[in-house]
């Protein structure tokens, strides 16, 4: 469902470039869930936003469903087939649009028909009545804001969904009713994940591989048994999954 292939990302030109992610390399099969982990700034989620089509100053290979990406172009199709829940739900909602609204606007942005009943169904699917369609953001508690950020994300009927910390930014006690249900949804809909947190937690709930990065670099690629094993090959590895216990 996803490949890449030597990624470099960079910010900035010379002399004052920044290169954020050097020949990362990682691939992710159809219903997969793969994770990225390492310390804060990485590059954990500047991969995210290159594959998203937020970061253009990128090279390599970037291909979804075996078609290439390019850096600077992205058209309907990759959307429909693409999209990301970001970290912070708080910020990622208009405070002024209802739910209703928000909704609305993907569906239609996506060319969808029958509006009023799919987002229902949206709000169904991610556990959300029908008494919060006409709500704002303001009248939601943080894991209801991600819930509706959530079913944003769905409302293109995507197969990749590209999850940026998703639950770094909630309650603990609701970290994980956000986990559960994006493993039904992942179930449900038949949809590959990939996700970046610095929680190994979190990647050990609902990954199947991970990536480990340090400094820009993809360091090591595991199995999500290898990572409960402690069962790291490289030193910084076994570091990250001993400190995390």
């Amino acid at each position: 469902m996803l490949t890449i292939d030597d990624l470099d990302v960079w910010f900035g030109y010379p002399p004052d470039r920044v290169d954020a992610v050097r020949n990362a390399a990682f691939s992710v099969a159809k219903g997969e869930s793969f994770g990225l982990v390492g310390e804060s700034g990485s590059g954990k989620s500047t991969i995210l936003r290159a594959v998203a089509g937020l970061i253009d100053s990128w090279s390599g290979r970037i291909e979804v469903d075996g078609h290439p990406v390019h850096a600077r172009r992205r058209d309907r199709a990759f959307y429909k087939t693409v999209q990301m829940v970001f970290q912070d739900p708080y910020a990622s909602l208009h405070p002024r649009h209802s739910v209703d609204a928000v909704l609305s606007e993907a569906l239609s942005l996506q060319g969808m028909d029958d509006i009023d009943r799919r987002i229902a169904k949206l709000l169904e699917d991610v556990g959300l009545g029908r008494g919060f369609r006409f709500r704002y953001p303001h009248q939601l508690s943080g894991g209801q804001r991600q819930r509706v950020a959530i079913a944003r994300a769905l409302a293109a009927e995507p197969r990749l969904l590209l999850l940026d910390e998703p639950t770094s930014a909630l309650d603990v006690s609701v970290q994980a009713e956000i986990l559960n249900l994006l493993t039904d949804l992942r179930a449900e809909h038949g949809l590959t994940y990939v996700m970046v947190s610095h929680d190994l937690a979190v990647v050990g709930h609902i990954c199947d591989r991970l990536a480990v990065m340090q400094h820009g670099r993809i360091v090591e690629v595991m199995s999500v048994e290898a990572l409960r094993k402690g069962a790291g090959e490289q030193e910084y590895t076994r570091h990250l999954i001993a400190a995390s216990g």
